[in-house]
């Protein structure tokens, strides 16, 4: 029997997920086991086997074990004109580890709003962007991008040190300054382009309303 509201996945077990949703809608049919193995590096099938019996176990997924792709996955939109982006309870200091246990759900948004898996949400804390009207509890649609194409006085989310804050980027001659947007003027600059890292672009706020009904562009999977 499957639970009546899914449960909260590990780090791998959310990844497969991901990976089986994005598979499937490039492809129309879902990775064999074998095919899971090899995109997380895991030799062992049944290892496989009983991560797909976890998600099966914790509502995310139907299971018919006797076929190599017999796998529905529940309660995701899989419309090919959608984007399933991670959404973070504020913004990871570590994105190369897929933010651990910040991750909050994933929503499934409109590729005009968000222009591919790379994308990310992170919720605000506080008045990070109170100069932009975002408030606390708000969350912000982030698009990753070169550096060298992003446009002068774009609102970013940037590391420095393991630190992650936003800013209003300004690209100088050899050298970078990020403005607050905690609504004054603060700049951070000069700063050398090789001691920060620039996550990406803030595309986006998204913002529920406590009578708005439910439904929609963003939908949560």
């Amino acid at each position: 029997m499957q639970n009546a509201t899914p449960l909260s996945l590990t780090e791998i077990e959310q990844k497969i997920l991901d990976f089986m949703v994005t598979y499937l809608r490039a492809n129309t049919y879902q990775p064999s086991i074998r095919e899971i193995g090899e995109r997380f590096g895991i030799r062992s099938t049944k290892t496989v086997s009983e991560h797909l019996q976890a998600l099966a176990d914790k509502g995310h997924l139907e299971r018919d074990p006797s076929r190599s792709r017999g796998v529905r996955i529940l309660g995701v939109d899989l419309n090919p004109d959608t984007v399933s982006v991670p959404c973070y309870r504020r913004l990871p200091a570590h994105m190369d580890n897929g933010g651990g246990d910040l991750l909050e759900q994933h929503l499934t948004l409109d590729r005009r709003l968000a222009s591919s898996e790379s994308c990310f949400c992170a919720r605000v804390r506080g008045d990070e962007l109170a100069a932009l009207g975002v408030e606390e509890g708000d969350q912000v649609l982030i698009e990753p991008g070169e550096l060298r194409a992003l446009p002068d006085g774009c609102t970013v989310a940037f590391e420095q040190d393991g630190v992650t804050a936003y800013g209003r980027l300004f690209q100088r001659a050899g050298h970078l300054e990020l403005h607050s947007t905690r609504g004054s003027q603060v700049t951070t600059g000069p700063l050398d382009p090789r001691e920060v890292r620039v996550l990406g672009r803030v595309v986006a706020m998204l913002r529920r309303f406590a009578d708005a009904p439910t439904g929609g562009a963003a939908t949560a999977h």
